[in-house]
């Protein structure tokens, strides 16, 4: 049997919003089909959510292993969930979550506590769309490149084993479970090709991060309260749109570890 979800694409990029389902709830059945869906949209939002943080790591549960920051203390009392109340310079750029790891997460999932009356939104690009947009020449050149990610500022003052936030991936991955290749270096955590000097990776990296920025590519999510927002983190970049001041926007953030990147 086939269950129909009721679920609205937004945009050709992706982007799907998920109405009257409670996710802490799912049948079998309609999990399976959220699953299919997952990977057909790259970004779910379920509507209308009144979730626990217990029942937010139970329902992130089902995608796989809970993943812990490496650096990032999680929510009193919920190892796994990640309090989310403030916009930096690393969630205003083009990124994938936690990449310097050695196999970053599959998954990030946000619920929307409190947000700001207006603004606020978080961008989505499809990197699948990106890698398949490039000639055939420099397909052919990222496909045989590797990208050396580092860990942030903050991994160094928290004293974290440099080595342990340093690893080289493949700069067009395939999609673990897709088999689809997707383009996988961002500003935040790259700074140089494997074997190259920063100097050489400058031009071609600062490319490649350009083309998250293109409009057809994109989806734009306008949040609402309640919001449980799960995007693939293998396949697109996001970025948060701080253009809501001082007032108050806060979110539980949950990560499934990921698979070693090819």
């Amino acid at each position: 049997m086939t269950t129909t979800l009721p679920i609205e694409r937004q945009e050709p990029a992706g982007g799907g919003i998920v109405t009257g389902l409670d996710a802490a709830r799912l049948d079998d059945a309609t999990f399976a089909a959220v699953q299919a869906a997952f990977l057909e949209h790259h970004v779910l939002c379920f509507r209308g959510q009144d979730l626990t943080p217990d029942q937010q790591l139970e329902f992130a549960a089902r995608w796989g292993t809970i993943s812990h920051h490496p650096y990032v203390p999680s929510l009193e009392g919920h190892p796994g969930v990640m309090e989310i109340f403030q916009v930096t310079g690393i969630t205003e750029t083009w990124h994938a979550d936690t990449t310097q790891v050695a196999n970053p997460p599959k998954i990030t999932m946000l619920l929307a506590r409190e947000l700001p009356e207006h603004g606020g939104d978080t961008m989505f690009a499809n990197m699948h769309m990106a890698y398949a947009g490039l000639s055939d020449g420099l397909r052919a050149t990222v496909d045989s490149l590797r990208a050396v990610h580092y860990g942030t500022e903050l991994a160094a003052q928290s004293g974290v084993d440099k080595a342990a936030v340093t690893h080289s991936h493949p700069v067009a991955i395939r999609h673990p479970e897709t088999g689809r290749r997707t383009l996988f270096v961002n500003a935040d955590y790259v700074r140089h090709f494997d074997g190259w000097t920063e100097a050489e990776s400058r031009p071609l990296l600062e490319y490649l991060y350009s083309l998250a920025a293109m409009p057809e590519y994109q989806y734009r999510h306008r949040w609402q309260v309640g919001d449980l927002l799960m995007w693939d983190n293998r396949s697109v970049q996001h970025r948060v749109v701080h253009d809501y001041g001082d007032a108050r926007r806060y979110l539980h953030r949950v990560t499934l570890e990921g698979d070693p990147l090819e």
